[in-house]
């Protein structure tokens, strides 16, 4: 059967549905999970920390960016799942050359549901992938309907940064999925850059003078004392540490994203 994916690639499989996949993405491999696919997928990478089990018990094939081909091609999967930005291109094309690697593109929660809605038709799981996007929409609904209906100007929008990695300083951009949570949580990026995940100094973050700067629990684990530190630099920003999972993750989590935003805008603006 063919599939095309979201770069509009077509790939075809020998088998359907797939029996081996390898999944070289976190959120969609914790997606694949909630699907149900716990024989089907035999290989993971060591930052697919959800589920737990699978953390602990599937084959591990390297980092996102760090993949180990030799062992992906031992391992013989019928179906490699991945991403256009959180892989790497030459990584990808070269096991590309031997198997069939469906790759997602995703900047906002459309690409989100659509990426869903995809997986479910390519591992069989149709049925798994429209419940739970209903349930994602329904909770994005309860949370945020109010927003739409009255839809805050970007003006009434408090300004917001977001770190993601230190040494340097690197901060999500406009075009990029952890933006449009921002901007769905009620937040405006102070960052509306051509790149996407731009480099950027102490003083570009006293130039901007966001009103709010969120520091990400990943990549980067930030913490109290790096917030300690930029607050001393910038003391007429709020800082606040973030769960990056809820700002990024594109598959299931998203379930729990609504609420979690939600609470986060409720603590920022009452503080």
């Amino acid at each position: 059967m063919k599939f095309q994916d979201q770069l509009s690639r077509t790939i075809e499989l020998q088998s359907f549905p797939p029996k081996k996949i390898v999944s070289v993405v976190p959120s969609q491999t914790e997606l694949l999970s909630d699907f149900g696919l716990d024989e089907e997928v035999i290989g993971i990478t060591k930052f697919c920390v959800h589920p737990e089990h699978w953390f602990r018990n599937k084959v591990r094939i390297g980092g996102t960016k760090k993949l180990n081909i030799s062992l992906i091609k031992e391992l013989r999967p019928d179906l490699i799942i991945a991403n256009k930005e959180e892989n790497l291109q030459a990584e990808i094309e070269l096991l590309a050359k031997e198997f069939p690697v469906w790759i997602s593109d995703i900047s906002n929660l459309n690409d989100a549901y659509k990426m869903i809605e995809k997986l479910g038709e390519l591992t069989g799981k149709s049925e798994e992938s429209a419940k739970l996007l209903t349930q994602i929409k329904l909770n994005f609904e309860k949370e945020f309907l109010n927003d739409r209906q009255t839809e805050l100007s970007s003006e009434l929008r408090p300004r917001a940064a977001y770190l993601i990695w230190k040494e340097p300083y690197m901060a999500a951009g406009g075009d990029t999925f952890i933006s449009e949570m921002m901007n769905v949580a009620g937040f405006q990026n102070a960052l509306q850059t051509k790149s996407r995940y731009p480099e950027i100094s102490v003083d570009d973050l006293t130039k901007i003078n966001a009103d709010i700067l969120f520091l990400s629990s990943e990549p980067y684990p930030f913490s109290e004392k790096h917030a300690e530190e930029l607050q001393s630099i910038l003391p007429q920003t709020k800082i606040k540490l973030v769960d990056g999972e809820m700002f990024s993750w594109y598959g299931s989590r998203l379930l729990l994203t609504p609420a979690y935003l939600r609470q986060l805008r409720e603590l920022v603006f009452n503080s």
